[in-house]
């Protein structure tokens, strides 16, 4: 059995690919800087309030608080994009759009550039969205498939094929 992906890594694509990683093979290192940004946040407020409770007027250091607080929520919740712009900038000039074919034995990314073979057993983690197929090969790498252009089979035929190819079982990520 042979499917076939034609995958464009664009900022929706490799926000996918960001979310993928936070949620799984980086959870843990998340959580904590999660928790660390959180804590700022808490005491650019508590800061804040004591002076206003004290009496003090406003200073630049205020807002020098509020400032750092409200940066760090923005970035909280536009983390993935956020990566996902630099990921982009990172990205080899002929390397946005790639064709993948799977077989059997291994697999076969092309671009612009280059050809490269993969094996099944080089794929930490499987995830699935609504729109993709992410395989993780480390907290930095990882690669996205677009179910819209997959060909060679349906989504269900694909889904097997790849938990049973890898050996591990296929995250959903929201």
């Amino acid at each position: 059995m042979e499917f076939q992906f034609e995958t464009r890594y664009d900022q929706k694509g490799l926000t996918v690919l960001a979310r993928a990683l936070r949620k799984t093979v980086r959870k843990k290192r998340s959580r904590r800087s999660h928790m660390f940004g959180w804590s700022v946040v808490a005491l650019a407020i508590l800061l804040t309030a004591a002076q206003r409770l004290l009496g003090e007027p406003w200073a630049v250091r205020d807002t020098l608080n509020c400032g750092v607080g409200v940066i760090l929520i923005a970035v909280f919740f536009t983390e993935d994009s956020v990566n996902a712009f630099f990921a982009k900038k990172k990205l080899l000039p002929g390397t946005s759009l790639a064709k993948c074919v799977f077989t059997e034995e291994s697999y076969t990314s092309t671009t612009e550039v280059a050809s490269t073979e993969f094996h099944y057993e080089a794929v930490q983690q499987v995830c699935e969205t609504a729109n993709y197929f992410v395989f993780l090969f480390s907290r930095q790498h990882g690669q996205i498939y677009d179910k819209a252009t997959l060909s060679g089979g349906a989504v269900e035929d694909f889904r097997t094929f790849i938990t049973e190819k890898t050996g591990k079982p296929i995250v959903y990520i929201k």
